[in-house]
């Protein structure tokens, strides 16, 4: 089952799961020919590979893809999230996910 799993990250979690699967919700900066500089929820830039026919539309979206190292990411989706996320409850809320408390809950 855990080879299923995508946690929401934020950039500074991005090295642990180097070679895994993760959402990344985030603000769109630019585009460059085949990727995106994001923001992340943690102000973090994130260099995005799009895939062929990846339709970003809003300004916030979640990236699901495979971390291909710290700073990287390949989008196997795309998920448009709209012009108004809170990226600091995001953010806050990613990181209530990896509190020792409340992991059971969500891994």
């Amino acid at each position: 089952m855990s080879e299923h799993l995508s946690p929401r990250v934020n950039s500074a979690r991005l090295p642990n799961f180097v070679g895994k699967t993760v959402r990344l919700p985030c603000k769109v900066i630019s585009f460059n020919g085949p990727s995106a500089k994001v923001q992340a929820s943690d102000g973090g830039e994130v260099t995005v590979v799009l895939g062929a026919g990846m339709d970003i539309q809003d300004t916030f979206v979640e990236i699901v893809g495979t971390v291909t190292d710290p700073t990287t990411i390949k989008t196997m989706a795309c998920i448009n999230m709209g012009d108004k996320l809170d990226l600091k409850l995001t953010n806050d809320t990613i990181e209530m996910m990896y509190d020792p408390r409340f992991t059971k809950i969500f891994f």
